[in-house]
């Protein structure tokens, strides 16, 4: 019987089924299209956070953002991720997000089903051995290094 930790282990008879994350996509294994670790991703939200709290409180203040800011932060996942395939956080940490069937946009639907489902958190945290979230997995998309 199969739990958590089948994602991350080899396949029966001890080998696994992939090398590296990201290989059944075509993907290589390090460099520009690769798949970025959890800490470049971590990283990249946090900065999205902190950018849509402070163009937020340009608006509100003196009063607190409060949840004005999730509202700034949506809207700036949807509009980055669907017309450039990054936001401002994955730019500055150089990954973006790619279709699997290899479009180039992910486009506003995508956008705005995945965006949702991150801020839900859960979706997001939640990812297979290549990293990708089940947000990522329901959209058809993967996020990938840029430099």
């Amino acid at each position: 019987m199969s739990g958590p930790r089948a994602a991350t282990e080899p396949a029966a008879g001890g080998r696994s089924e992939h090398r590296y994350r990201g290989e059944r996509f075509g993907l290589p294994e390090t460099g520009v299209g690769s798949i970025p670790s959890t800490a470049r991703r971590a990283v990249a939200m946090l900065i999205d956070c902190l950018l849509s709290g402070l163009i937020t409180g340009l608006f509100t203040m003196p009063d607190l953002p409060r949840n004005w800011s999730i509202l700034t932060w949506f809207v700036i996942g949807v509009v980055a991720v669907s017309f450039f395939g990054f936001t401002p956080g994955m730019y500055a940490m150089g990954v973006r997000v790619a279709r699997i069937d290899g479009s180039a946009m992910v486009g506003v639907p995508r956008a705005v089903l995945r965006t949702f489902l991150s801020g839900l958190i859960i979706p997001a945290v939640v990812w297979d051995y290549d990293y990708r979230g089940l947000h990522d997995r329901l959209v058809g998309t993967v996020v990938v290094r840029m430099r």
